[in-house]
Formats: structure tokens, sequence, C-alpha cells
């Protein structure tokens, strides 16, 4: 930063803290990040839609079948440049890289993710990755949060809460559904629930919808008006269809885990591109359906247009036999998961949000067709059930239940579905939670204990370090050694009490208490007959650094009664935590959160 900006800045800043208090300030913060939000999200969404327009030229249609093909792998190698040459740095996937930088950076977002998203999120979905924009536009405004708080000297709490605004932001940008998206923030972020949070959160939603009005007025990505009252004879349909949404999302979950794991093999990111983008290509070219975002496959089922819906295929189908456009919409729901977690294997850069719609769209509106044509009687509002299918897949693969009901409740525009929205959300994201623990978005940092919730206490631990509480100033002491040469290397040299003994090659073999040598320290016959193998005894419990949290690390404390336990990292000893100081650490944590 230049001087005379940060001249400046220091001006403003003593100026602010003269006359301005926190309270109001976090409030103005609030607005302004919410309208970098908007901002964000407006960019995101109109460079994707321009390089969209740009292939429906009719120069390209006249090569459509085979753009679907080849599109996709350009798209991919232009991120795949842009990554290599210009940022050469590790884009995470949105949400997932949020939370992991709230859980163990303090909130603390480097700069290149505001601009790094807002390039490659869009040249991934135009050019046909499968992928959605809603992860990157949180990706976006959270690291505009997070660096507005940088740059006003925000403490940690203030600094997650605009983030936490920021992703609020975004989603309200995105969809015009500033209530659902302050839910989201909160849900998914495990943001506090309080008069202090809440203020601010409303305000940045606010802004950010405000914002997409003025750059993109009254266009909205979900356009629906719902037409069919619901009918509670069709409860049995709608257990029924969230029963299916369970089995989807864990489906879902399975194969997004299951194709990450099998693209991680392939150390080299060339050949991942080369795997991925030939994949891509050749899914998009047997099922359109699945290009870009699909935006439109759900907007056309709302409409009840399927056949505009499942678009032209290089097979000639009868699409007039209804039991073909069923399996078609079946094909198109179990491809996307598939398609969008291959265009993340390959490189590129999206989120998962508006697949998951597109899924559940598709099998919603597949379920009321089978209902209406297996001739049993039955009639089912399509439209109903293709939202009710978007909120079963977002309630379970999510694990956002609250943010379904009243993202789709927004949608509408009231809260006619209100009774069916909460039957379906509720059984789905309970069946999906017993087969998988966590969401997309929190599955790998829960594993490695880095995820964050609402429990303070868990939150705290999570977020201290390790290696920040670690002792290594001890004398090590070898197994070798005798009592008087322990005496005058060690004890009279040392201001602790308990000396480690290791090997040569940096085993932990145990531990000397200055209680222990006590009784002999001034036997001075046993100077040369004692060692250090015959008084050295275990320890009370060892911290192995690359295995246990901190949550583990406390709970040892508290079996063991020990105010001292070694740390053990790759096999070898690295030093001691010590209670006390592992306390003041938590306690000086627990007020940054607080504060």
């Amino acid at each position: 930063m230049p001087l005379s900006t940060k001249s400046l800045l220091r001006k403003f800043l003593i100026w602010k803290y003269k006359h301005i208090s926190e309270r109001q300030f976090i409030y103005i913060l609030s607005i302004f990040v919410g309208f970098l939000a908007g901002m964000g999200t407006v960019l995101l969404k109109n460079f994707t839609h321009y390089i969209q327009l740009l292939f429906e030229l009719d120069f390209f249609n006249n090569y459509q079948n085979s753009l679907y093909f080849i599109l996709p792998i350009i798209g991919l190698l232009i991120v795949y440049i842009i990554k290599q040459t210009w940022l050469k740095k590790h884009i995470g996937h949105g949400i997932s890289s949020t939370l992991y930088a709230i859980s163990k950076l303090n909130g603390i977002i480097p700069r290149y993710n505001i601009y790094a998203g807002l390039i490659t999120a869009p040249l991934t979905a135009g050019f046909g990755g499968s992928v959605g924009l809603q992860g990157p536009a949180v990706s976006v405004g959270s690291a505009l949060g997070s660096n507005a708080a940088r740059l006003f000297h925000m403490n940690t709490k203030t600094r997650m809460l605009l983030i936490g605004c920021a992703a609020a932001g975004a989603m309200a940008s995105m969809f015009k559904a500033p209530i659902a998206a302050i839910i989201f923030a909160i849900e998914v972020f495990s943001l506090d629930i309080a008069f202090t949070s809440l203020v601010p959160l409303l305000l940045a939603s606010v802004s950010a919808v405000v914002t997409s009005y003025m750059f993109l007025g009254t266009d909205i990505l979900l356009r629906f008006e719902l037409t069919d009252k619901f009918e509670v004879n069709d409860i049995v349909f709608y257990i029924l269809l969230a029963l299916v949404t369970s089995l989807a999302s864990v489906y879902f979950s399975k194969v997004f885990f299951g194709i990450t794991n099998f693209f991680k093999q392939f150390k080299s990111r060339a050949k991942r591109l080369l795997i991925g983008g030939v994949a891509i290509g050749s899914m998009l070219y047997v099922i359109p359906p699945l290009y870009g975002e699909g935006y439109g496959i759900m907007n056309n089922l709302l409409k009840g247009d399927h056949l505009s819906a499942i678009g032209t295929t290089p097979f000639d189908l009868d699409l007039s036999n209804i039991w073909i456009v069923i399996g078609l919409l079946v094909g198109i729901a179990i491809f996307k998961a598939i398609a969008m977690t291959t265009t993340f294997g390959a490189g590129g850069v999206g989120g998962v949000f508006i697949p998951t719609l597109v899924m559940g769209s598709a099998l919603g509106n597949a379920f009321a067709k089978i209902i209406n044509n297996v001739g049993l009687g039955f009639h089912v509002s399509e439209s109903n059930f293709t939202l009710i299918g978007m909120t079963g897949l977002m309630a379970g693969v999510l694990h956002a239940p609250l943010t379904a009901i009243f993202l789709i409740a927004e949608i509408t525009g009231g809260y006619e579905l209100f009774v069916p929205l909460m039957i379906v959300s509720t059984i789905s994201f309970a069946m999906t939670k017993y087969y998988v623990s966590h969401s997309i978005y929190t599955l790998r940092l829960a594993e490695r204990g880095e995820l964050m919730t609402h429990d303070k206490d868990q939150n705290v631990l999570m977020v201290l370090d390790i290696d920040k509480v670690i002792e290594t100033n001890f004398i090590i002491l070898k197994p070798e050694m005798k009592l008087g040469d322990i005496l005058k290397n060690a004890v009279a040299k040392s201001s602790r009490n308990h000396f480690p003994v290791v090997n040569d090659e940096h085993e932990f073999l145990g531990v000397i208490r200055l209680d222990d040598v006590r009784h002999i320290m001034f036997n001075s016959q046993l100077y040369n007959k004692v060692d250090a193998s015959s008084l050295m005894h275990a320890d009370a419990d060892i911290i192995i650094y690359e295995e246990h949290s901190m949550n583990d690390i406390m709970d040892k404390f508290k079996t063991s009664g020990a105010w001292n336990l070694p740390v053990v990292k790759h096999g070898k000893y690295y030093g001691y935590i010590s209670k006390s100081k592992l306390l003041t650490a938590y306690r000086q944590q627990l007020i940054n959160f607080t504060q």
C-alpha cells in the first residue's frame, strides 16, 4: 500500500475511533460488504452470460453437437493456463475453502481469491463445465469481506461476521432471496444468532439485493409464479419424493468424493485436464442439458416445457413418448453429479449449489410424471414437485434444510407450499445425515477436525494452533547418561522439573522428573552407578502430532490428570505441551471470539 494511502487510512481510523462507535462502523461495513458481494455476483453472472451468448451465434449453431464436446476442453485449458502462468496459486472449491479459512486461518482469506474466482469460474461454466456460480460468488464475496475487515483493523470476531455478511450478500444477489441468504449464512457458516450479528446480516443481504436490482433489473435466475395449490391428498407422494431425494443426496455425495479421489491419483494436472475434459465433452455430446449451470433446465421444467428442458440429442428419440422423457430426466439427474465432479477433477472452478438444484428439479419432475402416467388415476402438480425436488436435494446434499425451505418459498413468492417444503426437507436431511454425516462442504473438514460449528468450546479448541502451545526448551537426556551427568548438565542448568529421554534416533523413551532423583541426588556413591534408563518411566500419555486434535489433547489432560504431556512428530520426540499454557491460549482465543 503506497505511503499516502496508508497515511489517509491512518487518519480515517483515528477519526473513526473518535466519532463512530464500533457497532455503528460494523453496520456501515456490512452495507459496504453487501454491495461488494452483490457487485461480484453481478460480474460473475454477466461474464458467464456473455461467454454463453457468444456460442449462440449462427456460426456456432452449425456445429452445435461438436461444440458440446470441444468447448469444455477449451475452457478447462484456458483455466489451466491462467492458473499455471498468472495466478500460480491453488484455487479451492468456494465455500469449503472459506470454511477452512474461518476455522484454521482466523478468517484471513488471501486477496487473490477476489479476482481468481471472478475469472476462472465464468470460463469454466461459460464453456460448458457442469458447475454453478454460487460457490465462487460466496468465495469472492468472503474474500472481499475478510480483506475489508483487515483493512480497517477489525478483530477476529468481526472478520468472521463480515465473511458471513458477504456470503449472505452473494446468495441474496444471486437469487434475490434475502431471507434465505441470511439463513444460509447462519446454517452453513455457523454464525451466532444474536442481535449483534443478525442486524449486519440483514443490512448486507438487503444491500446486495438492491445492488442486483440496480444492475440486473427484475430479471431473476429462477422464474416461477405459483399456480397450483398444495393438496393435502398429495402428502403421501411428497413423503415418497423425500425418500427418493434422500437416496439421490447420498448418491450425489458418494459420487462427489469417489470421483474426487479418482482424480487425486493423477499427480499431473495436465493429465487430469485431458481425462476430465474428454469425459465431460463425451457426456455433454450425449446429454446436452448438462452444459453449464443448468438454469434453462429448471426454468423450462417449471414452465411445463420438458421438451425445451431436454433439448436436442444426437439420437433419434421419440420425445412424444413420456417414458422416454422420464428416462432422460432421470439420466440428467444421474449424470449431473458425475459431470459436475469431473469438471472439478479436471481443474475447473465452480460450485455445487446450482447442480444440486438441477438434479433435484429433474428428479422431482420425473417423479411427478411417473405418478401422473402410471395409470392409477392420480394427478399431481409437476411444477410443484419440481420445486419440492430441489428442496429435497438441497436439504440432503448441503445439509441446509432451512435454507432449502426459505429459498423455494421466496422464489415462489409465498408460503403456499410451506407444508410439503418442511416435510420433504426434514425427511431428506434426516435420512441423508444418517448415511453421510456431513455435507459436501464440510465432510473433509470434519474428518480433519477443521470444521467450525455452533459449539463455541469446540470452535475455540479447533482454531488453536498446536505449534504455538508446544514447548521445546527442555534439556534432553540419553538413556546411558549417569546420575552425575544428569544432575550436573540437566538438573543444575534447567528451570524445568522434568526431562525427556530419547535414543540416538530421537525416539521418545520416557521421562525423568525432579522427584525421581530427589531422594538420591546427594548420594555421590550412585553418581556413576545409576543411569537414566533405570530412572526413567513412561509419561501419563503421549500426544501424536499428526493424529490428535486440540480436542483430543484436552481430553488426554482430563483423563490422565497430567500437567505436561510429550509430543511425538513423525515418530520422533518434538516437545511438550503444558496444561497451563494450553488453558492460557484457550482463554485468549475465547476472548477473541467473544469480545
